[in-house]
């Protein structure tokens, strides 16, 4: 495969990347019942663990809140980020399956270059993930789960375009790595819930802390713990600079690492290793 690119028009690397997103969109729109299931999570944990824990688990005044929140309100931002991190293994999960039917090769032999087709297949993602979280907003809205100002609905955009790059890039990470769809489907239930549940967006990190100083250590380092503050503090209209740097450093480290391992010399390398 060449990946040489002078001979290429902006005009035909758009029309590259078009394809590439509604070849996605089709994806999703022919599989409802992940648009269903991506909703199902956030709203289990919004209308009953949520609302069990209510009067139990109560909220100081930390930043961005400037008052007491209710529980519901405080975990929404991590809810949104499970939503991206859901689809961004899923998105992945596609990649393997395409790639034991054949379809990747179709993708791969592309004169474009790999690392633009592989970006455009991570754009393709976000999108994805993005329309599914203003959908569970809307469905929040009615529960009274909303940003001070209407303004905080567009403020959130770009921390959730960062944090959807970043997950999407780490479950194509994992899928170079994975050669057959029933590995992949375990190696998405070790990554997603030790995320999850080890970050904060079920419980401040000040909690944690008092409770026990490793898992505080380990929620620090979380890719996940980053994105939810992002998302938090932007929802709010305001912007964690720690969160930013920490999920765009993670980003562009889960992004060279799936270029690399998606390297056409090295995947050579690979089947003569048996």
């Amino acid at each position: 495969m060449t990946t040489e690119t002078s001979g290429f028009t902006a005009r035909q690397y758009a029309i590259c990347l078009a394809g590439v997103i509604w070849r996605e969109a089709l994806r999703f729109l022919h599989q409802r019942e992940r648009f269903v299931s991506a909703l199902v999570r956030p709203l289990v944990w919004l209308l009953i663990f949520a609302a069990g824990f209510r009067q139990v688990l109560g909220v100081s005044i930390i930043p961005p809140y400037e008052t007491y929140v209710l529980y519901e309100v405080y975990i929404t931002p991590g809810l949104m980020a499970m939503i991206q991190l859901f689809n961004g293994m899923q998105s992945s999960l596609s990649m393997v399956y395409d790639r034991e039917m054949g379809n990747m090769r179709t993708l791969l032999v592309s004169p474009f270059p790999r690392w633009y087709l592989l970006g455009a297949k991570l754009l393709a993602g976000v999108a994805v993930s993005i329309l599914q979280v203003y959908a569970y907003l809307f469905i929040a809205y009615f529960w009274e789960i909303e940003p001070p100002t209407p303004l905080g609905y567009l403020t959130v955009l770009p921390a959730l375009v960062l944090a959807g790059l970043m997950f999407g890039a780490l479950g194509m990470l994992l899928s170079s790595a994975i050669k057959q769809l029933e590995n992949f489907a375990g190696v998405m239930n070790f990554v997603i819930f030790p995320m999850f549940f080890a970050s904060s967006a079920l419980y401040p990190l000040w909690r944690v802390q008092e409770s026990s100083p490793v898992l505080y250590w380990i929620c620090l380092v979380n890719p996940f713990t980053h994105a939810v503050e992002l998302i938090r503090f932007a929802f709010y209209e305001k912007i964690s600079w720690d969160s930013l740097a920490a999920v765009a450093g993670y980003t562009t480290f889960f992004s060279a690492g799936a270029l690399i391992a998606y390297d056409p010399a090295k995947g050579m390398l690979m089947r003569k290793g048996g």
